[in-house]
């Protein structure tokens, strides 16, 4: 029986992690977040499926193609869309699969217009502030839906 998978998303900027106010985000790259949740998962039993786009549609597209595949879950940092996407937090609410919010900061801790999360209602859960720790706390929860 083949491993059940938890799609890692991951929107805008995040392709710059390691560049991008490292003060903020830390030195780790997405490849080297991936690597580890790589290896965790499939400690685990699972398999991951890890995307970045700089483009909302992408993200609705591939929520969409995780609920097809069936996954077991969603992992999802969506950056700034958090805070202005309706289409995602429409497209979380249709597929029917667990989606946990991630973010590497805290969000409530940073400019008030961060505070507002359109993703946090429909979301099973949210996990932030722990910098890219929070992925792997993400996957381990998603293990136990």
């Amino acid at each position: 029986m083949a491993a059940k998978t938890i799609f890692v998303l991951n929107g805008p900027n995040l392709n710059l992690l390691g560049m991008r106010e490292p003060e903020i985000y830390g030195s780790d790259t997405l490849d080297d977040i991936a690597g580890r949740l790589e290896d965790q998962a499939q400690a685990l039993g699972y398999d991951v499926d890890i995307r970045q786009s700089n483009h909302e549609g992408h993200l609705v597209d591939w929520l969409h193609e995780a609920a097809a595949d069936n996954a077991a879950a969603v992992i999802l940092n969506a950056g700034a869309l958090t805070h202005s996407s309706l289409a995602l937090h429409d497209a979380i609410k249709a597929i029917g699969i667990p989606v946990i919010e991630v973010h590497i900061s805290n969000p409530a801790a940073r400019e008030e217009f961060r505070h507002k999360s359109f993703i946090a209602p429909v979301a099973k859960g949210t996990i932030c502030g722990f910098g890219v720790l929070g992925y792997e706390l993400a996957l381990q929860a998603a293990t136990k839906l």
